[in-house]
């Protein structure tokens, strides 16, 4: 059994044979992902030891400690919290050792090729269509709210491989490759200014069926696996107290004085509890991740997260008066990723209006909480039976 203990002796012989100050960057990324110590709760081989999910801490404060280079999560967030999971259920031992160690160390970047504009929130109505062709997949459609597909590598892909079942059962999930001749993508420029998502167009592609995951005709089944946890990695980041949306109001709050009202104060006040409640709450639902994969609790914390930055951003603001509209670039860019707190107010408060849109809309979230945690009864569904190419459109 592996244990803390176990764990830092590990932590201490990569530290020596691979010096932070004097190894490059990408090496030491993947000494450590051999060495098991990448995600300790993987198995052996795959950049874990199978040893508990609560002590990739330890680990982590080590190698801090050392100064040693983290494989920059926040750029790779795709393949880390829902590729990876994704992979590791579903995968074939082949696909588990191709992709995860470019993943982790962030080599080859991922996105997910599931929203489509002609299904807006019922992504079981998905239209593109995956036909079989010898060892291949031909797929053609269109996906949109892509983020970071002009960085990445491999996608994450769900198609329509049988019309004529009903729309849930139809479904089989890809890993496509971005590269291929017929993928194009375009940007999609947001009321930030930026470009972070995209629109992605998929013509004639070619999928080899060894990059399919899971069954065919059994996709909507895995890719719960990924929404699970993207739920999970939007709405449940580990954050420090005041960490996140509340932190720079609070700071306006303390250090400018002048701004104060009896009335922002009180809101002020609420927020700033509902953002503990929700950051101790997410704590909680890591330590339930210990002992499985997440479920539908997930979607809970990805409401709250999307409620409190718009109110959050909203204070502050009101809080700022003519000041907080202001932002200070406009410039069409192609982010590599999202900065919350290191932008101006009035960026945070035109990006937190995504929020309640990506990872599910609020809406969809709404009845997976009251029909899955909860137990509530579930909405009528007319389609529920009928065959996808029978449906309306």
């Amino acid at each position: 059994m592996i244990d803390a203990a176990e764990l830092r002796r590990r932590t201490a012989e990569l530290l020596a044979a691979h010096p932070p100050a004097t190894t490059d960057r990408l090496d030491f990324l993947r000494a450590r992902f051999d060495a098991g110590l990448a995600w300790v709760h993987y198995p052996e081989g795959l950049g874990g030891l199978g040893a508990p999910r609560s002590l990739q801490v330890v680990v982590d404060a080590e190698l801090e400690a050392a100064g040693a280079p983290d494989n920059d999560p926040r750029r790779i967030g795709i393949g880390l919290g829902m590729a990876a999971p994704t992979i590791l259920k579903y995968g074939t031992e082949e696909q588990k050792r191709r992709y995860l160690r470019p993943l982790w160390t962030g080599e080859e970047v991922w996105c997910q090729l599931f929203s489509e504009p002609g299904a807006g929130s019922d992504l079981a109505a998905l239209g593109t269509r995956a036909v079989r062709e010898g060892d291949d997949w031909v797929v053609n459609g269109q996906k949109v709210w892509t983020s970071s597909a002009h960085l990445a590598r491999w996608a994450i892909l769900i198609a329509r491989t049988d019309p004529d079942v009903p729309k849930h059962a139809g479904i089989t999930y890809f890993l496509c490759d971005m590269t291929d001749p017929g993928i194009e993508v375009r940007p999609l420029r947001q009321i930030t200014g930026e470009a972070e998502f995209n629109e992605v167009f998929i013509s004639d592609v070619r999928i080899p069926d060894s990059r399919r995951l899971g069954e065919v005709g059994d996709g909507w089944r895995v890719a719960q696996t990924t929404l699970n946890n993207e739920r999970v990695a939007i709405g449940g980041m580990r954050l420090p107290r005041e960490g996140g949306m509340i932190g720079p109001v609070s700071t306006t709050w303390r250090e400018r004085p002048g701004l104060r009202t009896h009335d922002l104060h009180q809101r002020l006040l609420k927020l700033w509890v509902d953002a503990e409640v929700a950051r101790l709450t997410g704590e909680r639902l890591r330590q339930q991740l210990v002992a499985g994969q997440p479920g539908p609790e997930g979607a809970g914390m990805k409401l709250a997260f999307a409620r409190l930055n718009q109110e959050i951003s909203g204070l502050e603001v009101e809080l700022r008066g003519e000041e907080g509209l202001l932002y200070d670039d406009w410039t069409m860019r192609r982010p590599e990723l999202v900065d919350f707190t290191g932008r101006d107010a009035g960026y945070r408060y035109l990006r937190s209006k995504g929020n309640s849109i990506e990872g599910g809309t609020s809406e969809v979230l709404l009845n997976i909480v009251a029909e899955r945690v909860l137990g509530l009864p579930s909405e009528p569904r007319t389609d529920k039976d009928v065959a996808w190419k029978d449906l309306s459109r």
